[in-house]
Parts: C-alpha cells; structure tokens; sequence
C-alpha cells in the first residue's frame, strides 16, 4: 500500500522524478483484486460467504472516511472557488457519493475541462472504478463458484483478456475518457483476482529474484513513465506483473517483503487510504488559492499537512467505524444512506445554481463573466453573419477549433456587417497541409482567410500555403493563441473593486508556442494577443468593472469580447485583412 500510495502523492505533489507515478493507482488495483477475493474464498470455502455482510465491512472500510473529507472541502470550496470551479465541484460530490466519478470525468475530460490539478475530488474516479468492481464481482464469484476454482480462474483470465483487449483499443480511440472506464480498467482488479487463486491453490513462495524484479518493474514504471504514456494500455503491465510478483513470490524471508515490511513503509501503509483521500484536496486547494504556482517549499508543506491528517483520520475516523461495539450495522447503512443524501444534495445545489454565482458576482456581471453564457448568447449572432451554403459573396474564412469560435465572437461583437464562414477543425497541420484546402478555397470567393489553433501552428506547409493563397490575391493571417494564467479562483476571494484591471502571466507553454510561431511565421501574417496585450508579460483577466475575461483561462467571457476587440481590429494585419 505504501508502494502504492506515496508514487501517487509525489506525482501529484509535482516531483518530475516521480513522472509516472500515476501507476501507484494500478497498483492499488491489483492489491484490492487480490485482497477482495482472498476473503471472499475463504468464506464461501467455509460456507459462511454474505453480500450484506461483505458491503457492510467495506461501508466502514471506506465511507466514514471519504465523507469527512468531502465534508472538509465543502467549506473551503465555497470560500475560494469560482462559480464554473464550484459547480464542477458540486457534480463531483453526486458522483463520488454516487460511486461514479469516473464516468463524470469520462463524459467532462477533454477540451473544455478544468485541470485535474484544482479538482479536489478528482482522485475518487479510482474509489469509483473499486467500488463497481465490489458490487459487481462477488455476485459473479457467488453465481460462477459452482463451476469449481478450476474453470472459474479461466472463465476471470478469459474476462481479463477482454478488458484488457478493450484498454488497448481504447486509449488509442479516446485516450482521456478510457482512461476512467471501469471495463479497461477491470483486467488489473481481475489480475489481482487471478493471483488470490494461485496463493489459495500454492501459498505465497520464496523468490527473491522473481519478487525483487517486480519491485524493479514497479519502481521503473514509477520513474520512467509520464503523462504521454499510454494507459491503460500494454505499458499497464509493468506495474501490474510487478505487483503480482510480489504478492505470490515474497513471503516474510525474501527481500522485498523485509523492505516493505520497514515500520516506516508499514505506518505509511496503515494510513494509506486516509493518505491518498486527503492528499488531492490538499494540493487542489493550495493551487486554488494562490495566485501563481505553488513551490517546492509549498509542496513540502501539504506533504506534512496530508500525512499529519491522514493520520488523525485514520485512528479517530476509520478505526472507530471498525468496531462493531460502537457502531452496530444499522448505524453505519444509517450513517452512509444519510450523508449520500446530503453530499448528493449539496451538490446539485451547487450544479443547478451554476455555482452560485452569486457569492461573488452580480447577476450582470456574472453573465458577462461567464464562458457558457457568451456561448448561447452569441452562437444565434454568430450564426447569422456566417455563411455555410452560398458558395458567392463570402468574404473571409475563418478556420480552427474553438479559439476560432472566439474570432467569429469577435466579428460578431464588433464588425456585425462582415461576413464570414466559420470552419472547424482539430489539427491545424492537417488542414494546413491539405491539398482538398486550396481546392475548397478555389471554389469559393474570399479574400482573405484567418487561422487559430489553441496549440498555435508547428507545421512545415504554413509559408507555401501563404504564397500559394497569396498568388491568389487571398489575405492570410495566422491567430495565435491565448491564455489567462494557471489559476484564477484566487479572483473569488476578491470583491469587485479589488478586481479592477487585474492581469497575470500565461502559462509558459502557451507562450512558448506564440514565440515559436512569431518566429515561423512573417510577421505581416501574424497576430499574436500576447504581444498585443500583455504588460511586462502580464496579460489581462479583469476589465475595469472587474468582469472576467476568461473564466475557463482559455476562452473569451462576454466582457472578453467586448475587452480584445477594438485592439484586434486596429491591428494593421487584422485591418489589411478586412479591407
């Protein structure tokens, strides 16, 4: 467990060396697969198996101390967060009262998302996934246990390699959202599962070899792996066999089990659920609340604060539910069925009320300051200045994913008489470097055409398609792109004076990629925000009013159109290009 648990804790504390130590999640996995059905074999072998039984002992395994620290956050995410942040969090405590994070970050992970890393509930997809195998798996093993070990551990190896079938064809179709799926995730529980048998059918074995090659393969996934490795997928694995190799091949004399077995790692393991449940919150909300980006001395400090916690938690919250002699089964089905109600309503409060904005914000200021609203509000608008069918009178071409959209709000907003057509796309180089383009342009007649691309444009075609469309008389201009900070929830705790005028600087990637491309690409073809509106590498969030430019640090609020508009149109590119 502590092999498990403190990979995952660094990952998130932000620790380069520990890249991939996402993995400790996998290796919970197959801890819990093995645990789960170790008990429940020695039960139905002894005749004394009960379902009722079995999810009243994981009831107070794992919801006292999962609903404190819900019950912790609330406060804290009302104080700090921002109206879209608070409602994000508001669906996360239906969901992870519900056992079904993972299926809310499956259907909110991508392109729009906030960052995982100020979403203090984030990390109970994994509890989600466990606790859908718990339902789930001792009812298979109750109806499939008259078939005897023998067939049953083919027919779980045989459901294993379909999900596992199913994680490598997934992450290659949807990276993110299988990333949460239960069914890809279900071969690593099930692996754990398998090993139960072998260790009910062969005992646990003295290998050093074979258990110290696991830890390698844990440790090596740990610090080789990072973010751009696919999972679940082969690479899963590693971790995986690592930890199996453990489970059957380190009995008490081996190595490995005297190393995991130091009182440090084994006092870190008796508070590793309390542990993995307080650490994201912590670190989420120390991210929430500071304006730039938390430190190393930060770090170390949410460290100490999560495992000082954890530890509390653990001897005042999860030992106590243990025991039946102060809590009976009827006050723990009461206990949980009470604070699911509460959580659940709580958070649709907070979804249904669009995070009550009204914390902070007027109702005014609020629509002005919110993305999904500039979203309905100017969609009709923008709709009716473009162009989609008529193949005549088009005037320009406006082409890239959603920061494209901005563009079109900003005509909208501030030249309502020109006309364009808005066109989607999700890979700048694929459309630059298409040949279907030109011909498509050919068929139309514009006289000038605008890319942007939130990931700006690493293309090799950008200078042949500017000299191919301008032998045709047809303006080009690359956009590129924006963005608002790391944060801006720290904005939450201010009042609408304290907002005026406020700015702060990108993220580095984002502008790491406007100098890459201001440097390829001629500068009477390009537009950079940055370049136009930062201060001493200060871009803006607030307007005068204290409005929000950005609320996702992305994408243009109302008042972000209205703000960046007179600016982009007096730009002499921009000009020339809509002369």
């Amino acid at each position: 467990r502590a092999l498990a648990v403190l990979p995952v804790i660094l990952f998130h504390a932000g620790f380069e060396w520990f890249s991939g130590g996402f993995v400790g999640v996998d290796v919970f996995f197959v801890i819990s697969g093995y645990l789960i059905t170790t008990i429940i074999i020695s039960e139905m072998e002894e005749g004394k198996f009960s379902i009722i039984n079995f999810y009243e002992r994981r009831a107070r395994r794992i919801l006292p101390a999962l609903f404190f620290v819900m019950l912790m956050c609330i406060p804290f995410a009302w104080m700090w967060m921002l109206p879209d942040a608070l409602e994000n969090f508001g669906q996360s405590l239906v969901s992870t009262s519900l056992f079904s994070n993972n299926f809310l970050l499956m259907n909110t992970a991508g392109y729009w998302d906030l960052a995982s890393e100020y979403k203090p509930l984030m990390h109970t997809w994994s509890l989600a996934v466990e606790e859908q195998y718990y339902v789930i798996f001792p009812i298979f093993l109750l109806c499939a246990w008259r078939f005897g070990k023998n067939k049953l551990i083919w027919l779980i190896l045989f459901i294993s390699l379909i999900s596992f079938t199913l994680s490598e064809y997934g992450w290659r179709q949807n990276s993110i959202a299988h990333f949460y799926f239960s069914p890809s995730r279900a071969w690593e529980l099930l692996a754990g599962s398998i090993a139960a048998f072998i260790c009910d059918h062969k005992g646990v074995k003295n290998n050093n070899g074979l258990s110290f090659l696991g830890l390698i393969m844990i440790l090596y996934s740990i610090l080789i792996f990072n973010e751009e490795t696919p999972f679940p997928s082969a690479f899963t694995l590693s971790p995986v066999i690592g930890t199996i190799l453990i489970i059957l091949y380190a009995d008490s004399k081996a190595f490995t089990a005297k190393f995991l077995s130091t009182k440090i790692l084994v006092g870190v393991g008796l508070i590793s659920y309390s542990l993995y449940l307080w650490h994201q919150p912590i670190f989420a909300f120390g991210r929430i609340y500071k304006q730039d980006q938390i430190t190393d001395f930060d770090s170390y400090i949410f460290l100490f604060l999560s495992v000082f916690l954890a530890f509390l938690t653990w001897k005042y919250i999860e030992t106590p539910f243990r025991n039946k002699t102060y809590f009976s089964s009827f006050k723990v089905f009461s206990f949980s069925s009470f604070m699911m109600i509460f959580f659940i309503s709580i958070g649709l409060y907070f979804h249904l009320s669009n995070g009550v904005p009204s914390r902070i914000f007027t109702l005014d200021a609020y629509e002005r300051s919110s993305h999904e609203i500039k979203i309905t509000n100017l969609n009709d608008i923008a709709s009716e200045k473009s162009i989609k069918h008529n193949p005549n009178n088009r005037h320009i071409y406006i082409l890239g994913d959603s920061f494209a959209s901005d563009i079109a709000y900003l005509f909208s907003k501030h030249k309502p008489n020109i006309k364009y057509t808005l066109v989607y796309s999700n890979s700048p180089t694929e459309l630059i470097c298409d040949a279907r383009l030109i011909q498509k342009i050919d068929q139309s007649q514009i006289s000038s055409i605008m890319f942007a691309y939130d990931e700006g444009f690493d293309s090799l075609c950008i200078n042949n398609l500017i000299n191919t469309l301008e032998e045709k008389a047809i303006k080009v201009i690359f956009i590129g792109t924006k963005q608002f900070g790391n944060n801006l929830n720290w904005l939450a705790r201010l009042n609408a004076y304290e907002r005026s005028s406020l700015c702060q600087s990108p993220n580095s990637k984002k502008i790491n990629f406007d100098l890459r491309d201001a440097l390829a690409i001629p500068e009477k073809n390009y537009f950079s925000f940055f370049s136009t509106f930062s201060s001493n590498g200060c871009f803006p969030i607030t307007n005068t009013a204290g409005e929000l430019l950005s609320s996702d640090r992305q994408h243009f609020t109302i008042a972000g159109v209205e703000y960046f508009g007179k600016q982009f149109f007096d730009n002499k590119n921009i000009m020339l290009a809509i002369e």
